[in-house]
């Protein structure tokens, strides 16, 4: 026997055919929006690192800057401070030899030191001879100071800018 022939058959495979139709559109533009979506968060998401990169290489290079400021200023003060010391040891070497020079010659000095302090401040001066060296020398509202240390340190003063040929090379 055979089937019974419904007439609604062909409108249902119609529908049914349009039905696929209309998913298979659906379902490739979706695929193509999901695509596009991806390509579109990749392409962000490489422009995001891509600046991340540079905005990293920005900070590294400023944070490099500092620390060679900081280093620079380091060694800076570090060579200053060694200075220091060196001028001081200069500074106490050159007493210690003008002490030494002064005791050697103590009568004769102490009498050429002596005149020289009443010549500055003229002969009323009272002149006291200092233990380490030397002379100092006064009157009213007046000092004259010639003892081994001034001495030393005058003539490190009267080196000047001269004293900045220490630091450098020989």
């Amino acid at each position: 026997m055979t089937a019974p022939v419904d007439a609604l058959d062909p409108v249902r495979v119609e529908l049914l055919r349009a039905a696929q139709s209309a998913a298979d559109a659906t379902l490739d533009r979706a695929r193509a929006d999901a695509a596009d979506t991806l390509l579109a968060a990749r392409t962000a998401a490489d422009t995001v690192l891509a600046q991340a990169r540079r905005l990293g290489e920005a900070d590294g290079a400023k944070e490099a800057d500092r620390e060679k400021v900081q280093a620079a200023q380091e060694a800076w003060e570090t060579e200053l401070a060694v200075r220091a010391e060196v001028y001081a040891a200069l500074k106490a070497e050159v007493r210690g030899g003008v002490r030494r020079a002064l005791a050697r010659e103590d009568a004769v000095a102490r009498s050429h030191l002596a005149d020289v302090a009443r010549a500055a401040l003229g002969p009323e001066a009272v002149v006291t001879t200092v233990a380490q060296g030397g002379v100092t020398a006064e009157t009213p509202g007046r000092r004259v100071d010639l003892s081994a240390d001034a001495l030393a340190d005058l003539a490190l003063d009267r080196l000047g800018a001269r004293a900045e040929t220490l630091w450098g090379p020989p």
